[in-house]
């Protein structure tokens, strides 16, 4: 019988929330060109000439203000969500590796490897698609694979925005939270239009069609921005919510480029200014909890909604390693070891 491992990538976190650390983290994650796009030398000149002089000193007490005993919360609540994996998959090891910072993808296939396992499931937890996070996984993945000499039978987890394995327990996290007077906030993680537009190859489809992001055709396939909406309207239908009950918008923006929007902060500000008085976020980009959700929503967004106002504002917790999501990712584990990748 064929002993099965997975790993499951986090984009990473610092291994401290100090200025040096975050500095290390920002430096390795921001010179990806996956991540930011731009030809090498404006990229290092951008990121060594004027991000990493500054948003270092910002940042760490942001890390420090939602800091663990165990640790940085998206590597807490991501080993979580493997040990209760673990527990739920049999013959199979589940073992974390963060995209950028430790622990390293480079220590995870080691582990695997050492584990004699002959059946690989590269599992990006990132739900939907896009170049900055899973295809950079992916392609680091194999990387290191070739480096350490390992090629086992290798599977992909692949995209789910629409999965009921995934909006189930999505919907449910979000419904007890719901009342005849609130309103729900779908806030993603941003991504630059450039990233956006590079999906749709015939260049005639992305940001030219009147709400192209709900309609499925070829060319939005691996869309980021059409897998959120699809998400999106997935959860609504599932909760039973009419369009005026909900919103959609992308947070932690970074650089001068164009983003998605609307921003979160501009919504937030949008909704409250509309007479929104109890509002519930929710976060599906992120599978475990982090600095965006548990500092940027819950302590940032959550100052300027309050401000002045008695409002009430709800931030859902990630899946996590909530019960339900774990039975339901535990399918979507089982359904991917069946789709082998041929690699060359």
């Amino acid at each position: 019988m064929s002993k099965r491992g997975v790993l499951l990538i986090n984009i990473g976190t610092p291994d401290n929330p100090t200025v040096d650390s975050v500095k290390k983290y920002l430096r390795e994650f921001l010179l990806d060109p996956d991540v930011i796009d731009l030809p090498a030398p404006l990229r290092h000149l951008l990121v060594r000439g004027i991000i990493l002089q500054t948003r270092p000193k910002k940042t760490a007490p942001k890390y420090e203000s939602v800091w663990m005993d165990e640790g940085a919360p998206l590597r807490v609540y991501t080993q979580r969500m493997a040990d209760a994996l673990q527990q739920e998959l049999e013959n199979t090891h589940c073992i974390v590796g963060m995209r950028y910072g430790n622990p390293s993808i480079e220590s995870g296939l080691k582990k695997l490897k050492e584990l004699e396992v002959d059946e690989l499931l590269i599992a990006p937890l990132f739900p939907h698609y896009a170049q900055a996070t899973t295809e950079s996984a992916l392609k680091y993945t194999y990387s290191q694979l070739k480096k350490i000499k390992w090629f086992p039978i290798i599977r992909e987890l692949g995209h789910f925005p629409e999965d009921p394995n995934f909006i189930n327990p999505l919907s449910n996290s979000i419904k007890k939270y719901l009342s005849e007077d609130s309103h729900l906030l779908f806030s993603y993680h941003g991504l630059p239009i450039s990233h956006i537009k590079r999906i749709d190859n015939s260049g005639k489809h992305c940001q030219k069609v009147n709400a192209c992001c709900t309609m499925k055709v070829n060319e939005n396939t691996n869309c980021y921005a059409h897998h959120c909406m699809m998400t999106t309207l997935s959860v609504v239908k599932k909760l039973g919510l009419e369009d005026t009950q909900w919103t959609i918008s992308y947070q932690s923006r970074l650089g001068p480029a164009k983003w998605l929007k609307p921003s979160t902060k501009e919504t937030v500000e949008k909704l409250k200014n509309e007479g929104v008085k109890k509002l519930i976020i929710v976060s599906p980009s992120f599978l475990a909890d982090g600095l965006e959700t548990l500092e940027e929503l819950d302590i940032e967004i959550r100052k300027d909604f309050l401000k002045d106002n008695e409002n009430e504002l709800i931030v859902v917790n990630c899946l996590n390693d909530d019960p339900m999501w774990i039975k339901g990712f535990k399918q979507i584990i089982l359904r991917s070891f069946n789709e082998i990748i041929s690699v060359n």
